[in-house]
């Protein structure tokens, strides 16, 4: 299974303005700029999660966008169903009554077991898990044997 960029890109403007939380407002083409992200398509990102209560936007000279809750508040799993929906491999998983064999197929079973793993994960990861994994990754190597 692949996440589309929906998914993906907006973890990643997500983890910028979680990097950011507690500051002003960010501009979105400033997240655009750092993320790679063109600024069109970060608006379209950025509207389904106003709408869940991820993120809010200010006007004004100061405006931009940030996290309604702090980053250790805000699961991954919220994330992807308001970007992806669904992170199931297959639609049976979350329609079993579109396939008549949904009760014996042993490879549903299987890929149940695989959305429950994927499920675990991200619910069990916040935006505050990636802030601290993204400045672990920004060390110098250096660093990391005088520590």
């Amino acid at each position: 299974m692949k996440l589309s960029t929906r998914g993906r890109y907006g973890t990643r403007a997500l983890l910028d303005l979680a990097l950011h939380h507690g500051e002003e407002p960010v501009l979105l083409k400033d997240i655009a700029e750092r993320e790679q992200i063109s600024v069109r398509y970060l608006e379209h990102l950025i509207t389904p999660l106003i709408a869940g209560g991820i993120v809010r936007t200010t006007r004004g000279a100061k405006g931009g966008v940030s996290l309604v809750k702090p980053p250790k508040e805000v699961k991954l799993s919220e994330i992807m169903q308001l970007l992806e929906g669904s992170v199931a491999p297959v639609e049976c998983i979350s329609s079993p009554g579109i396939c008549s064999r949904s009760k014996l197929c042993v490879t549903r079973d299987i890929w149940g077991e695989l959305k429950q793993a994927m499920d675990g994960i991200l619910e069990s990861t916040t935006l505050q898990d990636l802030v601290e994994r993204q400045r672990e990754k920004e060390q110098p190597e250096e660093a990391m044997y005088y520590i």
